[in-house]
């Protein structure tokens, strides 16, 4: 599902403060409506405020009469992660058990930036750079399968983030073709240069919820 384009700007709810979050978004705008399908539920306050919770760990049964409480019990179902969240300086790999992080790899790795250079210069300098950024994904790869491959039978879901790119070239590494059975959450984490303390912040259980202007 395609996200609507008059939703603007989002925010993230731990999976514990979802119900008061619907609380209190009914308080400020009206009871809303629900509107669930099999990847969103949508909140439609009488004020035309607009919130739309983007499920994670698909499939889920949003079931009548009470979807919201539905979505609340279905975030509360203890899972097991895995994490790669890589950009071309660092990366970070872990498993989450519940909202515990049991196991982690992080890595930093320089890559030099874009030259303005021209010539031989810009040549060498392009070809060094591509040869940094390829040791960078090798070591993001490795790390990740030292994570996530032992533990690959209990995962249940994959969370990804930092630079989508990035992410994708580490992926494709031939270690980690594991990988491809387990399900890989869509709600991309963008972040900053990974590091133990991102990771240990990511909270990947939580919701992201796209707002219109209005809410």
């Amino acid at each position: 599902m395609t996200r609507d384009a008059s939703l603007t700007r989002s925010v993230r709810v731990p999976r514990s403060r979802l119900a008061g979050w619907v609380t209190r978004f009914g308080e400020r705008h009206g009871t809303p409506s629900t509107e669930p399908t099999p990847e969103r539920l949508r909140l439609v306050a009488p004020d035309g405020a607009v919130a739309e919770l983007v499920v994670p760990f698909l499939p889920w049964t949003p079931a009548a009469p009470d979807p919201v409480a539905a979505l609340v019990h279905h975030l509360l179902r203890e899972r097991t992660l895995g994490v790669v969240l890589a950009r071309r300086g660092g990366h970070a790999a872990g498993v989450v058990v519940g909202e515990e992080l049991v196991a982690s790899k992080v890595g930093s790795h320089y890559v030099q930036g874009r030259t303005k250079a021209g010539g031989w210069s810009q040549q060498r300098y392009a070809r060094r750079r591509a040869n940094q950024a390829t040791r960078a994904g090798e070591s993001a790869a490795e790390d990740a399968a030292g994570v996530l491959l032992p533990r690959l039978d209990r995962l249940q879901h994959l969370v990804l983030g930092g630079d989508r790119r990035v992410v994708e070239d580490v992926l494709a590494d031939p270690r980690l073709a594991p990988l491809a059975r387990v399900p890989r959450e869509p709600d991309f984490r963008p972040t900053v240069d990974p590091r133990l303390t991102v990771l240990q912040e990511l909270d990947p259980t939580s919701v992201r919820v796209d707002l219109n202007d209005l809410a």
